[in-house]
């Protein structure tokens, strides 16, 4: 679980990382990133009623979160919003391949390419 300082949880935050930062898609979810000069990172999470009930959307979240945390690690002053669109309810697999993959093009396209690289490789 991240730490409360690193969750995001004022509406110009994720206004101001979904309008001025930059996105990368796919078919489970949507990666919004935006670098800031304001310590520390922190990440907020999109899930609408359009995922499902009220169960669903928390499973979707508590997934989220559970993902985004070995991504997280050792970031860079960053805002990151990860909005979940209805396909994240289906498959945990694929909301996890979907996440890594949206959240490394992200950093790429911020210029941070050793944020979000996979936990799992050693180099």
């Amino acid at each position: 679980m991240l730490p409360a300082q690193n969750r995001m949880r004022q509406a110009s935050d994720f206004r101001g990382s979904v309008r001025g930062g930059v996105r990368a898609a796919r078919p489970t979810l949507v990666v919004h990133a935006r670098k800031t000069n304001s310590p520390p990172s922190r990440v907020g999470f999109v899930v609408s009623k359009a995922v499902g009930n009220a169960v669903t959307r928390n499973r979707v979240k508590r997934r989220l979160r559970h993902l985004v945390v070995p991504l997280f690690a050792g970031s860079p002053d960053v805002h990151v919003v990860v909005r979940a669109l209805p396909a994240a309810a289906t498959s945990p697999e694929r909301l996890s391949d979907d996440l890594a993959q949206a959240w490394a093009q992200c950093m790429t396209r911020l210029g941070l390419t050793r944020m979000g690289a996979d936990p799992k490789d050693p180099s």
